[in-house]
C-alpha cells in the first residue's frame, strides 16, 4: 500500500480549546466535522496523549476554531508542538470567551463553535468526541486552512542535512535518527505516529 494515498483526503485545522478550573489550554486537530443536522452535532478526534484531551473528558466542553489561510505558523508551533500542562499557550493569542467559558482565537480564525460531549468512542490511541453544538459564530469571511493549503503556504520548509539517516514527521518536522523507525513510534512533539514520518 502507497501510505501517502491518505494525505489525498480533505482535511481541514482547528485549534481545539478546553477549560478546567482557572487552566484555559488548546491543541491542534485536523478532524472535525459536522456529523448530524438534527440534532446538530459535531465530532473530533484528539490524541489521548494531549492535555487537552483529558480537559474534555473530565469536564464533556470544548470550542474549535476554525483556523483561515491567513493563520501563521507561530500559531501551530504554540498549540501543536508543547504541551499545556507545563506552559500557557494563550499568553501571546488574541482571544474571546464564548458563553461556555472556554477562549476561541478571534485572529486567524474564520468562525468557532461550540460543543458539549454527548459521547465519547475510543480508538485506541485517540479519543472520537461526538458533541452537540451549543454556540458558533462566522468571525470573516476568509476561506478554511486544508492541510494541502498548510503545507504549500505555511509550514516551514524542512532543512535537512545532506545524507542524514532518518525519518522526519510531516506533521511538526522532528527528525527520528536512525536505519528504522519502529511501527508504534509516536512522535515526542506532535504527538502523531509513525504513519506520519517518512523516510529522509
Amino acid at each position: 500500500m502507497n501510505i501517502d494515498v491518505m494525505n489525498k483526503i480533505s482535511y481541514g485545522l482547528f485549534v481545539l480549546t478546553a477549560k478546567d478550573g482557572e487552566k484555559d489550554n488548546g491543541c491542534i486537530i485536523n478532524t472535525a466535522m459536522q456529523v448530524t443536522i438534527e440534532p446538530n452535532c459535531i465530532s473530533v478526534v484528539v490524541n489521548k496523549s494531549n492535555y487537552t484531551h483529558d480537559i474534555i473528558l473530565k469536564n464533556k466542553e470544548f470550542n474549535i476554531s476554525i483556523l483561515d489561510e491567513s493563520s501563521q505558523f507561530a500559531t501551530y508551533k504554540n498549540f501543536g508542538f508543547k504541551s499545556g500542562r507545563d506552559s500557557d499557550k494563550l499568553v501571546e493569542v488574541d482571544f474571546a470567551r464564548a458563553a461556555n467559558g472556554i477562549v476561541y482565537l478571534t485572529k486567524e480564525s474564520n468562525g468557532y463553535i461550540s460543543g458539549k460531549v454527548i459521547k465519547t468512542v475510543d480508538l485506541g490511541t485517540h479519543t472520537m468526541f461526538i458533541a452537540e453544538v451549543t454556540d458558533g459564530e462566522i468571525l470573516s469571511d476568509k476561506s478554511s486552512v486544508t492541510y494541502a493549503y498548510y503545507y504549500s503556504n505555511i509550514k516551514e520548509k524542512d532543512n535537512v542535512a545532506a545524507g542524514k539517516k532518518g525519518f522526519i514527521c510531516i506533521v511538526c518536522g522532528f527528525i527520528y535518527e536512525g536505519e528504522t523507525l519502529p511501527p508504534d513510534y509516536i512522535c515526542p512533539i506532535c504527538k502523531h505516529g509513525a504513519a506520519d514520518f517518512r523516510p529522509l
